[in-house]
């Protein structure tokens, strides 16, 4: 199984070690934080330049590897936000956690604010509709 972490173009192998099954006390330390962002890009040069000097000085990217991100940051201005974001970013000053796993992906979209489709609150609203029921 080949594990890829999303943005970064690295690629693992993952272990063929069997996991003990965990307590419903182990699991339940765990937590999983859902984000959905969407940015606008009004400069993409110096998005551009930014993730380049970002994969320049990751001294872990093999040359090959090197060459492939330089190239997808160029073409894909999605790809230079994801090698410029970092999930453990958003949690690494949040006091008694620790980043356990992430993955990220970006993608360009056809992006309307005013389109319903877009409705950030569309799950509270429903949330609110149960609780006035019961």
């Amino acid at each position: 199984m080949l594990v890829k972490g999303a943005g970064h173009g690295k690629v693992t192998v993952a272990m063929g070690r069997t996991l003990r099954r965990m307590s419903t006390t182990e699991t339940s330390r765990f937590v999983r934080l859902r984000v959905e962002l969407i940015v606008e890009v009004d400069d993409e040069n110096a998005l551009t330049k930014a993730a380049l000097g970002q994969i320049a000085g990751d001294p872990e990217i093999p040359g090959d590897e090197r060459a492939h991100a330089e190239n997808a940051v160029t073409e894909d201005t999605a790809e230079a936000v994801a090698y410029l974001v970092d999930p453990f970013d958003l949690v690494s000053e949040v006091p008694g956690v620790e980043l356990a796993q992430a993955s990220w992906s970006s993608e360009q979209i056809d992006y309307d604010p005013d389109s319903p489709d877009w409705d950030l609150d569309e799950d509270d609203d429903a949330g609110d509709e149960e609780e006035e029921a019961g």
